[in-house]
C-alpha cells in the first residue's frame, strides 16, 4: 500500500468519464444516491484501526479518514502542509544545509476529537511508538534514520538524523511507501505496546475529517463527519465502508447503485464498468506496479540462473494484454517511465522459452516424469501465493502457472486473505515470514523514487518490505548513494544503477506499471486522489 522528496512533480491524475444519463435534472443528484453518504466497497477488512499498525493500502486508506499526517501531497504529488504549517526545505530553513536537521512548525488550531490539542508531543511519541520493538510495525524505513527528536515547545518538532537521508521530508509522517499519520500520545502512551488494545478496534479519539462510528466485523465500518475538523465541516455526513471480498459482487452493486465506489478495483472489472450508466472510471497514476517477487532465500530461487530462466519463460506482454485489456504499460524495472528517476537505457530480460530451457539446463535441471524438470531427483516445484480477493492477481497466477509449465516448471497456487498475506511477522504474515516461493503482488510506493525499502539488505523481513530477501552489496551501495545525496542529478545516476542491477539479478519480475482504476458513482464530487492515497482531501468530498 503501495509500494518519499519534494524534488519532483508527479504526473497528474487522468480521469476518464463516460457520457451517462443521471435520470435527474441539472444540479440534482441521481435518485439512486444516498445524499451525504458515500458507500465504498473494500475487498478485505483492516486487521485493526490503529494508524501505526497499518500493513497494506486498505489499512492506510481507512486510517487516513480519521488521522492526519504532517504534510499531504495534493493530486499532482505536490507537498502541502497539513498538521505542519509549512513543508520543510533548505530554502526556507526547515532542512539544515548539512541535511541532518529537519524542523517542523505545527499548526496550533488542531485538536483531537476529545478537545485535547495536537502538539509536538504527539509527533515525538508516534515516532517512538514506531521504533518500539514490542510494537508490530511493518516498516520503520526512514524512521530508523532518526537519532533524536526535540520538542522545545508544543508547536515545534526538531528532528536530528543519524546520517543524510534525502527522502526524509517525503517519508516522515507523510505519503511515503508506508504512509503513517500522527497518533494521540495522551491516549496511547500508557501502553507498553499497542498491539492488542481497545483503541485498535474502536479509535474513539482522532483528528481527521471523519470519526469512528462502528465496526461490524466482516461486514462494514461506519465513519461519521467530524463537525470540528479544523479545515471545515466535511461535505459528507457519513462514509460506509462495506467489506466485500468478492469483486464480482462489488461490480454488480456498483452497477445497480448499491455502492458508490469500488476501492482500488482490479483492472479485470474494466470491460464491464467502462461506459456503464451512472459510473465513471478515474485513473490514478501511481509510483507502483504489479510484479512477481521471488523469495531469493529459498532454493532454487537463490540461484540467479533460475531467476533469469523464469524471466525468459514469462511472456509479460501476453499477461499484460490478457490481464489488463491493454490499459496498463509493460514495465521494465520498478520505477515507472513517467518519473524523473526512470532510466530508458535499462531493458529487462525478454521473453524467450528456448533461452529459459537452456539456462535451466545449465543450472543442472533435466526432464523428469511428466516432463517436469528435476535436479538431484527433486522436481522443480514452486509455491505461488497471492491475495484471494483480487481477480487480477488470481488470473495472473493461472497464466504464470501455465507459462512455467511450458518450460518444465511445476507450480502450486495458494491464495490467502489480504490481512493474512500482508500481516506483520508477529501475526503470522505469509510474506513477512517468507512462506512462499513467488508472490503475485502489487506495490504502491511513495511520492519519491526511493525504492530502498524493497531492495536493501537491512529491510529484509521481518520488519521490512524486502519480501524477495534480495541482499546485494552493489545494490546497497547504489541505494546509499541515492539516499545520502540531496541533489537530483546524483540521485538519478544512482537510480539508473539500481534499475540495471534489478535487470541483472532479477529478484523480482516487474509486469506492468500501475495506473490504478477507481470506478465511482458519477454523483461523487471532489474525488482527486494523489499518487499514493485516494482520500487525502476527503473533507472536500460530497455526494
Amino acid at each position: 500500500m503501495k509500494r518519499l522528496l519534494a524534488l519532483m512533480m508527479l504526473g497528474a491524475l487522468v480521469t476518464g468519464c463516460s457520457k451517462v444519463s443521471s435520470g435527474s435534472g441539472a444540479g440534482e443528484n441521481p435518485s439512486w444516491t444516498v445524499p451525504g453518504v458515500l458507500r465504498i466497497a473494500i475487498q478485505s477488512e483492516p486487521k485493526n484501526l490503529n494508524p501505526l499498525l497499518a500493513s497494506n493500502t486498505t489499512d492506510v486508506f481507512v486510517d487516513r479518514f480519521m488521522f492526519l499526517p504532517l504534510i499531504n501531497p495534493n493530486e499532482k504529488g505536490v507537498q502541502q502542509p497539513m498538521l505542519a504549517k509549512v513543508v520543510p526545505t533548505m530554502a526556507n530553513g526547515g532542512v539544515s544545509h548539512d541535511g541532518l536537521t529537519i524542523t517542523y512548525h505545527l499548526r496550533t488550531d488542531v485538536q483531537w476529537s476529545d478537545g485535547v490539542p495536537v502538539t509536538s508531543k504527539d509527533v515525538k511519541w508516534s515516532w517512538e511508538a514506531l521504533m518500539n520493538p514490542d510494537n508490530n510495525i511493518v516498516s520503520r524505513h526512514g524512521y530508523d534514520e532518526i537519532k533524536s527528536i526535540d520538542t522545545p515547545d508544543p508547536s515545534t518538532v526538531i528532528v536530528h538524523l543519524k546520517e543524510k537521508f534525502a527522502p526524509f521530508v517525503n517519508t516522515f509522517f507523510t505519503d511515503s511507501d508506508q504512509p503513517y499519520p500522527i497518533a494521540p500520545e495522551h491516549v496511547l502512551a500508557k501502553y507498553p505496546n499497542v498491539n492488542q488494545i481497545p483503541f485498535n478496534s474502536e479509535p474513539n479519539v482522532s483528528d481527521g475529517p471523519f470519526k469512528f462510528g462502528e465496526w461490524v466485523h466482516n461486514d462494514h465500518i461506519t465513519l461519521v463527519a467530524n463537525p470540528d475538523f479544523f479545515l471545515g465541516k466535511p461535505g459528507l455526513k457519513r462514509i460506509d465502508l462495506k467489506v466485500i471480498p468478492d469483486e464480482n459482487t462489488s461490480v454488480e452493486l456498483l452497477k445497480s447503485h448499491g455502492i458508490d465506489w469500488i476501492y482500488q478495483a482490479s483492472i479485470r472489472t474494466y470491460p464491464e464498468l467502462h461506459g456503464a450508466p451512472g459510473i465513471r472510471i478515474a485513473w490514478m497514476n501511481v509510483n507502483g506496479y504489479y510484479d512477481l517477487q521471488m523469495n531469493t532465500a529459498h532454493a532454487p530461487l537463490n540461484d540467479v540462473r533460475v531467476r533469469r530462466a523464469l524471466a525468459y519463460a514469462i511472456d509479460k506482454a501476453d499477461i499484460v494484454k490478457t490481464a489488463t485489456f491493454g490499459q496498463e504499460t509493460l514495465a521494465t524495472e520498478d520505477i515507472p517511465n513517467w518519473m524523473w528517476a526512470y532510466d530508458p537505457a535499462v531493458h529487462s530480460i525478454p521473453f524467450d522459452r528456448a533461452k529459459a530451457k537452456a539456462m535451466l539446463a545449465a543450472a543442472g535441471y533435466t526432464p523428469g516424469p511428466g516432463g517436469v524438470l528435476q535436479k538431484d531427483g527433486k522436481p522443480l516445484d514452486l509455491l505461488l501465493v497471492t491475495d484471494n480477493s483480487n481477480i487480477t492477481y488470481k488470473q495472473i497466477a493461472v497464466q504464470l502457472q501455465e507459462q512455467l509449465a511450458r518450460v518444465g516448471i511445476q507450480s502450486q497456487i495458494k491464495v490467502f486473505p489480504g490481512a493474512q498475506l500482508y500481516a506483520p511477522a508477529g501475526e503470522g504474515g505469509i510474506l513477512q515470514l517468507g512462506n512462499f516461493d513467488i508472490v503475485i503482488d502489487g506495490w504502491f510506493a511513495g511520492i519519491d523514487p526511493d525504492d530502498s525499502a524493497q531492495l536493501m539488505c537491512k529491510n529484509v523481513p521481518p520488519g521490512g518490505y524486502n519480501y524477495s530477501r534480495y541482499c546485494s552489496p552493489e545494490m546497497d551501495a547504489a541505494e546509499t548513494m541515492a539516499l545520502t545525496h540531496y541533489d537530483k542529478a546524483t540521485r538519478k545516476q544512482a537510480y539508473a544503477k539500481t534499475q540495471a542491477l534489478l535487470a541483472r539479478d532479477v529478484p523480482e519480475i516487474y509486469l506492468y506499471w500501475l495506473r490504478q482504476e477507481q470506478p465511482v458513482n458519477v454523483a461523487f464530487k471532489g474525488f482527486a486522489p494523489n499518487p499514493v492515497v485516494e482520500n487525502w482531501n476527503a473533507w472536500q468530498w460530497s455526494i
